[in-house]
């Protein structure tokens, strides 16, 4: 049986583990593919929930969130090099008058 005519569950779960093997080998391309994967699945089951697998959903909420609890790490490694590089998102903060202000923090690589 191919994975497009599998049972969605099956899918999903295929996809889940994609995604992480994906954010475990630093491979975004393949994490692309895995989350649109997760997707498609997901509005499947969404439009037809399998009611009677109540274990086997639950088990793959378990890994969805140990897949998100792994991307954030990635995220947080990515925004601590950047920082590293001088590099930063823009963050609103606020000033001493309580106004809202964009604060972007730069640190120079080298010094010419």
């Amino acid at each position: 049986m191919t994975t497009a005519m599998a049972d969605p569950l099956q899918r999903l779960s295929e996809a889940l583990d994609g995604e992480q093997r994906a954010l475990v080998e630093h491979d975004v391309a393949a994490l692309v593919v895995a989350t649109g994967n997760k997707l498609e699945a997901l509005r499947e089951l969404e439009r037809d929930p399998p009611l009677h697998d109540a274990a086997r959903l639950k088990e793959l909420a378990q890994r969805n969130h140990a897949n998100g609890v792994l991307l954030a790490r990635r995220r947080r490694e990515i925004n601590w090099a950047l920082r590293q590089l001088g590099r930063s998102e823009t963050s609103a903060a606020y000033d001493a008058k309580g106004q809202a202000q964009t604060v972007q923090a730069r640190r120079p690589l080298a010094v010419a």
